[in-house]
């Protein structure tokens, strides 16, 4: 528990409606979308202001409390969970676009401004922003520049930090600084130090105003659907199309169950039979577009595929969308409970990649749903289980560690786009060295001395600030790490 001191002193920043502390209150914060974590903070403040963000956070570093910055809470990662008595500071409410400025293209915006939104206000500029999570709908842009969130048209436009132009930010020692410009050009130190920001996960501070890049809506669009008999025939897929040297805006891969949970969610007029499907975008100028498609067909017709179904209309385009955006949650309707993974492999290992993934499900007796973005070897891989039965979430963990420890054998990554947080911070020490580590932990303390900022996340060395629900990590199991 904290001091009254500390209450008190929010008090002064906070009325009573912004300021919450019972129980029933702070409920709805234990948690983030990774729900196998839970804990209770202190408290959790409603900022509305740049001002009270900056004035709690320099009473945070004052009194020793640690803090978590948090926005629709849709980490995956367990990334915005709440510290044990320390404080969350949600930032929903700072949803303000506070600048767009069509000619230079840039929007500049508060960080718990939803990732659609943007697109929204600028689109009668013929403008959007790029970067579309899933979860693109309810994200916040300062959940997005804490994890580096990427989204299908990832392959082509790159992630958030490619499209992060300046910031203005309250670090985790109260002091307010600003990293890069509104210029797209911006050079030095400030705008460097916006690519350390970007993906830190909290650990740095909070950001208070992003500029944004926006980007000319593309003249055209064509979308292809191919379906495979095979989920590694529709891995090498990607492949020959990368090898093709096509850039297509966006690669999508379902597997079998995914394609059958998106079916019974929005009816998505998926091939019924298939054992996968992959969704290839192209996009931008019409003559350009429609010149790549020719090569495109072709590409895709070498791969082997069953059947080929192309997009005649902006409504059929959307259909193929609507699937593909909502895999995540349609999954929900096959099990209740599933863990959503999230690793990187190499383009060219992605065919082997699925094909161990199967391997590994039928070792493990649980069912897998794949939901990827293939252009980038982004893996999803969705393990169902049955959360009644008891240890069945440890074995779909353990399941889930396998699938990172292959992403790293195949020289990818653990992580894609969901971040380190909570989940896999126990497997930094698989994919670093101790030094490597080291150096973390010392870059983050130059901006944090006292660590206060999302503690516990990321870096195996920090304090955990809460347990699991399920006790032991299944590294520890296996023997690939231990806590003593």
């Amino acid at each position: 528990m904290q001091s009254t001191a500390f209450y008190d002193a929010l008090a002064k920043i906070y009325p009573p409606e912004r300021l919450l502390t019972k129980d029933v209150q702070l409920l709805p914060y234990e948690s983030d979308a990774l729900t196998a974590f839970q804990s209770k903070p202190a408290a959790v403040v409603l900022a509305e202001t740049e001002h009270e963000v900056i004035e709690t956070v320099r009473l945070c570093y004052q009194m020793d409390v640690p803090f978590v910055a948090r926005g629709s809470g849709t980490s995956l990662s367990g990334g915005s969970l709440p510290i044990a008595d320390g404080l969350l500071i949600a930032l929903n409410r700072m949803n303000r676009i506070k600048k767009i400025d069509p000619d230079q293209r840039i929007a500049v915006v508060e960080p718990g401004v939803i990732n659609l939104h943007v697109t929204k206000a600028v689109e009668q500029y013929g403008l959007y922003y790029a970067p579309d999570p899933s979860s693109q709908s309810i994200c916040t842009i300062g959940g997005n520049i804490a994890f580096n969130s990427g989204g299908a048209h990832c392959l082509k436009y790159g992630m958030t930090c490619n499209h992060v132009l300046g910031m203005k930010v309250v670090l985790a020692d109260g002091t307010v600084t600003e990293f890069g410009s509104e210029s797209i050009d911006g050079a030095g130190i400030g705008a460097d130090s916006i690519g350390l920001f970007v993906g830190s996960e909290g650990l740095f501070g909070i950001a208070l105003e992003i500029t944004l890049r926006l980007l000319p809506q593309p003249g055209v669009y064509r979308t292809v659907l191919a379906s495979y008999d095979d989920l590694g025939k529709a891995g090498d897929a990607v492949a020959s199309v990368v090898a093709s040297g096509l850039l297509p805006g966006a690669m999508e891969i379902m597997d079998r169950l995914a394609i059958k949970a998106a079916e019974a969610s929005v009816n998505a007029g998926y091939p019924a039979n298939a054992e996968a499907i992959l969704i290839v975008e192209l996009e931008g100028e019409t003559q350009q577009v429609e010149a790549e498609f020719k090569h495109l067909e072709t590409v895709i017709r070498e791969t082997g595929a069953d059947e080929i179904r192309i997009a005649q209309n902006a409504d059929e385009r959307a259909r193929i969308w609507k699937g593909r955006k909502g895999a995540f949650s349609a999954v929900g309707r096959l099990s209740p409970d599933y863990v959503v993974q999230d690793g990187v492999v190499p383009r060219s290992k992605l065919g082997e990649a699925l094909t161990r993934i199967n391997q590994l499900k039928a070792q493990y007796g649980l069912d897998v749903a794949n939901v990827f973005h293939a252009g980038d070897g982004n893996l999803h891989p969705l393990i169902l289980y049955k959360g009644s039965e008891p240890g069945a979430l440890e074995k779909a963990e353990a399941l889930a560690g396998e699938i990172l420890k292959m992403c790293i054998d195949l020289g990818g990554s653990i992580t894609g786009e969901h971040g380190v947080g909570m989940e896999k911070r126990d497997y930094m020490p698989v994919m670093y060295t101790d030094l490597e580590l080291e150096i973390m932990q010392a870059i983050r303390q130059q901006f944090d001395p006292k660590m206060i900022a999302n503690r516990g996340k990321m870096l195996p060395s920090d304090e955990a600030p809460a347990l699991k629900q399920h006790g032991m990590h299944p590294l520890e199991k296996q023997g690939i790490i231990s806590r003593e």
